[in-house]
């Protein structure tokens, strides 16, 4: 027991000893690194962390932090404390926004969509109860059940919702309550609301339940817009509800006419001629099968006998060439916009093509040309990612360039220490821009401008006698080419070939633009030299140690002097310059001084 206690002591002094000496190693390198470099800054000028200040006890030996806040206990007979208050609690904290902002709130777009639904409800159901016998004394109260719970769906839009949206006067956002209130007293969606609402239900005391009184519950058509314009900036794929919103406004336009026929075959009398519905099958599916075929224009249907089915008929034919043309152009608009990018892609590309054909470029470039067009396009959804981004204001930009490239360049080893803002404004200077395989991204010995930052994608590092075999592989967020960006006094040349192994998505930052960056930030452009200097230093060690060859020098160096002459000479200096030697050496000494 007493020999392993010894052990263990002299391996824990040993360890300590050890520590102490790797120490003041580093203490000595940061001493020669300042004595060497005045601009490196010393870890003992920063400043330190004051240290916290320990907790004062009570008066009662309890600490303060130890005891238990008020708040934790809902009841004084439980002796345990809870970290959560209890749900009545949470219900009763749970309150109203005092104010909705209607842009961004999706909890308001989810109140719009059941006010369209009530919308909705009044403007496809009002006619077919008009004109259909689908309303009858047996079923009367489901409907008007249905009816007076959209009533109660638009007055709780007046009451509650509307009078809480914020608004913008003078480029400030208004959110007091007052303020917001009058704002939508005083607005026509004011006026649209209170004449959608009117009580005409009262005269079904004396009319009977005609739906056609509910008919100003349609005028409720701003909702629907809104509604439209919420919900396509919150869609990733707006195109999509665009064409079904078309779609449902052509199948509305049918739905409409097919009421009107069948209305118009009750007053002419259900079977009275070969034109009008003959009253058999079902009602609304025949009645709509009509309206399709003659909106539509597809023809083979009876010609019509009377003045006013002639008239009717007529009206048809206008209004259904009038609206399918305007549906026919509005499918267009949004599938041409839906597809907009990818036009541009085709027409970008065939240009291109066409520019090769006629300067007769070789076929291997012309599929690597293609190549490039075909995977930017499909892994960017765009051939320029700026010019998506030269409309926006600079601060968004920088916003959106954080959010795509900041979680890359932030875990580069390069700029980690850096101050934060001068990486915003890096962010803002990088270009994207992809490589195919085998492409050569740089070439040793070219005069380097930019610095790369790996996006996607993998590039080799080729060296060698050959200069193809692969010294690395760098992978995303691997930074190559900051030797050529920081040098100075001309060593701005490249040291290795690097080439894409697949495709390879990389971020491009040019010498300039940083030069323009550093200007503003010294303390970082002094870290980033340092940095610089360290890379340098690295890399020139290993083949100083190792003896290994560099480049062939045009002029070789002068050998050094044997040690065994040097000492023949020291000799002879102490025989006060006689014979020989002590002639040559003086002769040294000569062309030393001349030197």
């Amino acid at each position: 027991r007493i020999g392993s206690a010894t052990s263990l002591s002299s391996a824990v002094i040993s360890t300590r000893l050890q520590e102490l000496v790797r120490l003041f190693r580093e203490r000595t390198e940061r001493v020669k690194e300042k004595l060497v470099d005045p601009d490196v800054t010393s870890d003992d000028e920063s400043p330190v962390a004051s240290p916290a200040a320990a907790p004062v006890p009570a008066p009662g030996g309890e600490l303060e932090g130890d005891k238990p806040s008020g708040d934790d206990h809902y009841c004084e007979m439980l002796c345990c404390t809870f970290k959560h208050r209890p749900w009545l609690d949470r219900l009763k904290s749970c309150q109203f926004p005092s104010s909705i902002d209607p842009l961004t709130n999706l909890m308001y777009v989810l109140w719009l969509f059941f006010v369209v639904m009530a919308w909705n409800w009044n403007c496809w159901l009002i006619p077919v109860r008009w004109a259909f016998p689908y309303q009858t004394p047996a079923n009367i109260h489901y409907w008007l059940l249905v009816d007076y719970l959209c009533d109660l769906i638009y007055l709780l839009d007046i009451v509650i919702f509307q009078t809480r949206l914020q608004f913008v006067q003078g480029g400030d956002i208004i959110t007091d309550k007052k303020a917001m209130k009058e704002n939508y007293l005083r607005s026509q969606r004011f006026k649209m609301d209170v004449l959608c609402l009117l009580p005409l239900d009262f005269f079904y005391f004396k009319v009977g339940v005609n739906p056609l009184l509910r008919f100003p519950r349609c005028l409720k058509y701003m909702a629907f817009f809104e509604f439209n314009n919420r919900l396509e900036a919150i869609l990733t794929k707006a195109y999509i509800y665009r064409v079904i919103r078309t779609t449902a406004y052509l199948l509305y336009s049918l739905h409409v006419n097919s009421c009107l026929y069948y209305w118009a075959s009750a007053y002419e009398g259900l079977g009275s001629t070969t034109w009008v519905y003959d009253g058999e099958g079902n009602s609304y599916i025949r009645c709509y099968y009509w309206a399709v075929k003659t909106l539509i224009t597809i023809g083979g249907l009876p010609d019509p006998k009377t003045l006013f089915e002639i008239v009717f008929q007529l009206l048809n034919y206008f209004t259904g060439v009038f609206a399918f043309s305007v549906m026919i152009g509005q499918m267009r608009d949004v599938v041409g916009a839906a597809t907009a990018g990818q036009t541009y892609y085709r027409s970008c590309m065939d240009s291109t093509i066409k520019y090769m054909n006629f300067y007769k470029i070789p076929r291997t470039v012309q599929n690597r040309v293609k190549t490039w067009y075909e995977y930017t396009w499909h892994s960017q959804g765009m051939l320029d990612e700026s010019e998506l981004l030269v409309q926006l204001p600079d601060k968004m930009r920088l916003d959106i360039a954080i959010d795509v490239n900041y979680n890359i360049v932030s875990k580069v080893a390069l700029f980690q220490g850096c101050d934060r803002q001068m990486i915003f404004d890096m962010l803002k200077r990088l270009r994207s821009v992809v490589y195919l395989p085998n492409d050569y991204v740089c070439k040793k010995g070219e005069i380097g401008r930019e610095m790369y930052i790996i996006q996607a994608g993998q590039v080799q590092v080729l060296g060698g006698p050959d200069g193809k075999s692969v010294l690395v592989t760098l992978k995303a967020g691997s930074v190559f080419g900051e030797i050529s960006l920081l040098a100075a006094g001309g060593g701005n040349r490249r040291t290795a070939n690097v080439v894409a192994h697949g495709f390879a998505n990389l971020f491009i930052l040019e010498k300039k633009d940083l030069n323009e960056i550093l200007v503003h930030y010294p303390e970082s452009q002094k870290l980033l030299r340092k940095k610089a200097k360290k890379v340098l230093k690295s890399n020139n060690k290993p083949r100083d140690e190792k003896g290994g060859s560099g480049d062939a020098l045009i002029i070789p160096p002068k050998a050094g002097t044997p040690k065994l002459f040097k000492a023949a000479l020291a000799a002879a200096g102490r025989m006060r310059g006689k014979g020989p030697l002590g002639r040559l050496r003086w002769r040294l000494k000569e062309l030393k001084a001349m030197q």
